[in-house]
Parts: C-alpha cells; structure tokens; sequence
C-alpha cells in the first residue's frame, strides 16, 4: 500500500520550477502556496538566497494538472496585504498568510525559471480591454493605478509611464476595460484631469472637475468625436494627450 501510495504521488507531480524575488518576507517552505483564481496549485518547497545574494530564489512544486500554465510570459508576485495611494489590497492575507499568485501568458514556450514581480499586476491577461499608449510633455501628477475617465465614468486606469529614448517626453501606458475601449478611435483626444476649472459668472462660482480620486492621485480624460454612421472613426492603437 506504502507503495502504490507513493508511485501515484511521483504520478501526479508536476515540475519544479524556481522564482526569484527582492526578499522572502511572508513567505514559508512546505506552508506557502502557490495559487491561480484562488485554487492551490502547488507549495513553495525551498527558500534560499541567491549566489550574488542580491534576491532571493523560491523554488515551487506545481500540480501536474498545473504544468501548462508555466509558459514564457507567465507573471508571478507575493499577495499580502498593501496600502498605496490607490486602495488597499491583500487583507484576506492577514488571516491566511501571504501567497504566491499566477497570471499565465500566451507564449507556447513553456519555461521553469521566472523573476518575480515586487508589486502585482493592474491589469491580469484575462482582463477584457485594451492598452495604448500616450505620449506627453510631463507626467504631471500621473502615478500607477490612477483612473482614466470617459463623460465622467471611470474606464481605466494608468498601469506605466516612462522617459522617452530622446528626452523630449513621457509615454504613459493605459488600459481601457471593455467595452469601453470601443470608444477610443484615431480621432479620441486625452488629457490631463488632475486639476480644478473654476469660473465666476453671473450665476455664480462653478467648480468642475473629474473626482476627488484624480485630484488627489491625478488621472486622465478623453473624448471620441462620434462621427458619421457612415463613416464611422477607426480603432485606435495610440493616442497623444493634450
């Protein structure tokens, strides 16, 4: 029986695979788990420092069920509890321990050895929507995580930013939740909707402005031209802000 017990374990494993993360805080050998849409999908066996002792290498027994998952752009990171500007996540954490989540790629390729991410991903790969990609003067008040807006709604959100190769700029990634991405077109305009119009007129003082989110943490507008319905705008890959 010890046997048979022990053939089918060898049976129903699944590689071994290693991450490397910044540092180890949370995290446990033969108690951490690994997981993918909250479902166990293997136990972290082994915790050591790496050779340059600049990280740490977490090695990982996935469930042979899992093993399809680890693919080439497959992304991994520590979920415990975090506050930031934007929200506070991870809390169920403080109850259960700290975890290894798993967002699997698209490649074909399949891989065994990953860098881990230090925060998690904004947007997973089964989210629906789409990225572009801005380009501005400066940031502003811009950050991760911080709210794209269309007529008022909340559509996305900020998930990169970065120098230009010549300096004239900044690229600023976002993503558009769908269906809402359907509204961005080549004739879309974005701009920055961190601030506070006020103007005085008969009527009075008139304050306008996204939300007390974007004033806080910056965000960004836009507007899509309808067009006619015969000639409806094309989708568009990117757009410039204003």
């Amino acid at each position: 029986l010890s046997l048979g017990l022990g053939i089918k374990a060898l049976l129903e494993r699944g590689p071994e695979i290693t991450l490397q993360f910044e540092r180890a805080e949370g995290l446990e050998a033969n108690k951490t788990r690994l997981k993918y849409k909250d479902v166990d999908i293997g136990t972290v066996k082994e915790i050591s420092v790496s050779d340059n002792r600049g990280s740490v290498k977490v090695k990982v027994q996935i469930n042979k069920e899992a093993s399809d998952l680890l693919v080439e752009d497959s992304r991994f990171w520590v979920v415990r509890p975090r506050v930031t500007a934007g929200g506070v996540s991870g809390l169920a954490t403080l109850l259960s321990g700290a975890y290894i989540a798993l967002d699997p790629g698209k490649s074909e390729t399949s891989r065994q050895e990953f860098v881990g991410l230090e925060e998690p991903p904004l947007v997973t790969s089964n989210t629906p929507g789409r990225q572009f990609v801005l380009r501005a003067d400066d940031l502003g008040s811009l950050d991760i995580g911080a709210p794209v807006y269309f007529r008022r709604i909340q559509v996305g959100r900020v998930v990169g930013y970065g120098m230009q190769k010549d300096g004239s700029g900044v690229s600023v990634r976002v993503f558009v939740d769908a269906p809402y991405d359907a509204f961005v077109t080549q004739a879309s305009r974005f701009w920055h909707a961190s601030g506070i119009d006020v103007s005085l007129n008969a009527d009075g003082v008139k304050l306008d402005m996204q939300s007390l989110v974007s004033l806080a943490l910056g965000g960004i507008a836009f507007s899509s031209p309808n067009g006619s319905d015969e000639e409806p705008e094309p989708a568009a890959a990117r757009r410039i802000p204003r």
